[in-house]
């Protein structure tokens, strides 16, 4: 529908031209004011009423023309699920004041709510002492499944630097991927959430409850998704309640130890490398160069995706009978605040050293609980 023709339906297609020429159109009309009409030349009271109140039902059928938010609507997504769970909460309930319960509840869940978005998660849900969390909405990113184990890790670890009772807390983490359709909000007020639906959010609660106090336990589907940039050991096909066949699920233990993301996330397993043999015999002539005497520096830049950590194994492999010295610095995403981190990481792994995590703040011990004992 256009301006005109929605004034010719009100009768009043008299003042279609005054509309065009003051550039009133469909999105600026349900801002329009009678200060406005009358500055366009809409004199008569009668007619300024009538405008007004087509302006509101206009706006009551379509929400979005005046800068409201259109109603959600579920989609179809591949997701990470989270499912994070304070462990021994009823022990706890029956230890503490129910104010003192109250306020250590809070600070968990301020802790699991900033862990999870500093690493792209989406709180959808709070449950007594557990989360649900999304990876991969509402915002997508291509490795959703690696910022939800690393947001795992992260809360095991940030909750177990709580006390109450003169004890850490512990938390136990499950993970699965996979797809789901997700958006519909469901409830009301304070209750409202983003509904989810299918066998990937089960697997997750399940997951979790099948992990040790401080795991993380993952799908096999999550696993393929982050290849070996996490060390896991598995735990073999489960039997998990709600699923016919036996699940194979993976505890993660930590930092995986190749030298790139490149190698961790694709292994052995990699395709042959086609269209690049100019590039690469530009390469190995330097390298030929450089044997002779003639110092080089070869460059590889690129967008994304178009093949430089390929071409970079291929060189590898064809030097591999050649002696010479290899060293290897990765950047990660995940570690853009830190510019040593590629210096560190690698530092560490030749001298045998626990992976060097630059940022980290040092452990504290937090009590929620600030309130007297009884």
């Amino acid at each position: 529908m256009s301006i005109g023709q929605w004034l010719r339906e009100l009768g009043l297609q008299a003042y279609e031209q005054a509309f065009r020429d003051n550039g009133v159109d469909l999105d600026v009309l349900p801002r329009l004011t009678a200060d406005d009409l009358k500055e366009i030349g809409v004199s008569a009271v009668g007619h300024r009423r009538k405008i007004l109140d087509a302006i509101g039902e206009l706006t009551a059928a379509r929400p979005e023309a005046a800068g409201q938010k259109a109603p959600y609507r579920a989609e179809r997504r591949h997701l990470t699920v989270m499912f994070c769970d304070l462990v021994g909460s009823t022990a706890l309930s029956a230890a503490l004041d129910p104010e003192d319960m109250q306020e250590l509840l809070r600070v968990y869940h301020a802790r699991v709510g900033d862990l999870a978005s500093k690493h792209g998660g989406f709180v959808a849900k709070y449950m007594g002492d557990g989360a649900l969390i999304y990876f991969g909405y509402p915002q997508a990113h291509e490795d959703d499944a690696e910022r939800a184990v690393r947001a795992g890790l992260a809360l095991v670890e940030g909750v177990s630097e709580l006390t109450a009772v003169g004890a850490p807390l512990n938390a136990r983490v499950g993970i699965a991927t996979g797809l789901v359709v997700v958006g519909d909000l469901t409830g009301a007020g304070e209750a409202q959430e983003r509904g989810i639906a299918g066998e990937t959010p089960n697997l997750a609660a399940r997951l979790q409850e099948l992990a040790e106090a401080g795991a993380v336990v993952i799908a096999d589907t999550t696993r393929r998704l982050v290849g070996d940039l996490f060390e896991s050991s598995s735990l073999g096909p489960s039997s998990i309640k709600g699923f016919a066949e036996a699940v194979h699920a993976w505890r993660v233990i930590g930092e995986g130890n190749t030298e790139s993301r490149f190698e961790a996330l694709h292994g052995t397993r990699v395709t042959p490398l086609v269209g690049r043999d100019e590039e690469l015999d530009l390469v190995l002539s330097r390298w030929r160069q450089a044997k002779q005497g003639g110092g080089h520096v070869a460059l590889i830049s690129g967008e994304p995706g178009i093949g430089k950590s390929r071409l970079v194994l291929a060189l590898r492999e064809r030097l591999q009978e050649e002696p010479k010295a290899s060293l290897t610095y990765a950047c990660s995403p995940h570690h853009t605040n830190s510019a040593l981190f590629p210096s560190l990481r690698s530092s560490s792994g030749r001298l045998g050293l626990p992976r060097m995590i630059p940022g980290r703040p040092a452990s504290t011990s937090l009590n929620p609980c600030c309130r007297k004992q009884r």
